[in-house]
């Protein structure tokens, strides 16, 4: 594996039955970098987190974390992982600062690391609420302490900002930015939204239907959609134009077979 890349896939494979939801991927997530998972809902972008979490098992390829392999090194790679996927659980009898306690525990963790997560998500002064009476930007906010808590040198975030007002948005994105400086560590956050990600994302990863259609930086984005003739001023135009291409590319590859 190439050092600058702390996760790294080939061919990675993921089919359920007849359909495939991740095909053929290879990523590159440089170290101490905000990776920016981009693709429309239901592109592949879950299910690739979900392998990296072990939580479902690749069904072709490869992938390493952090020099480790999957399945042989799967503890100690999920050792190294703090995550966040879809809408997180909690036990609504138990307070925020309650629920927090229990993955500080499981993880062996020293009580400060609760307070400090808390803190980073903006959530100290509701710590002793209920978490059955938070509001879904709440919720999404005690999702990001768990996975933040103990300063994990890997963070696999999916759609972090779910439910958030623009203001919590813009906190928890800029957050998000901040995170490899502050805590030298990684972070893979997807979206469905292209102006999210080019605020926090040093290098982005475009997917559709579960294939990768582009890799590489904002810049490196507009210079492939100017050789493409692809919208080139607006980031998000680009996107849309370049998800529509390959869609009526797969239409008519259908319709031609």
């Amino acid at each position: 594996m190439n050092r600058t890349n702390i996760i790294q896939t080939q061919h990675l494979t993921k089919s359920y039955g007849d359909f495939t939801a991740v095909s053929d991927l290879n990523l590159h997530i440089r170290r101490g970098s905000v990776y920016g998972f981009l693709g429309p809902n239901g592109a592949g972008k879950s299910t690739t987190m979900k392998m990296f979490l072990g939580l479902t098992r690749p069904t072709g390829g490869i992938f390493q974390i952090d020099g480790k392999s999957y399945p042989r090194d799967r503890v100690a790679i999920l050792r190294e992982i703090g995550s966040f996927i879809e809408a997180p659980a909690f036990y609504g009898n138990l307070t925020g600062e309650e629920n927090l306690d229990l993955i500080r525990r499981i993880l062996g963790l020293p009580r400060s690391s609760v307070e400090e997560a808390l803190e980073l998500v903006g959530l100290s002064q509701f710590r002793k609420r209920l978490a059955r009476k938070y509001s879904l930007g709440m919720k999404q906010r005690l999702g990001l302490a768990g996975a933040l808590i103990g300063r994990p040198p890997i963070l696999i975030l999916d759609e972090p900002t779910n439910g958030l007002d623009p203001v919590g948005i813009h906190e928890i994105r800029t957050l998000i930015r901040s995170l490899p400086k502050r805590y030298d560590c990684t972070v893979l956050v997807s979206s469905h939204l292209l102006p999210e990600v080019e605020l926090m994302a040093d290098d982005i990863g475009i997917l559709n239907h579960g294939r990768l259609l582009f890799e590489g930086t904002t810049e490196e984005l507009k210079q492939k959609a100017l050789s493409s003739g692809l919208p080139a001023d607006n980031l998000e135009e680009t996107f849309l134009a370049m998800i529509d291409e390959d869609n009526r590319n797969r239409t008519a590859g259908g319709e031609r077979k």
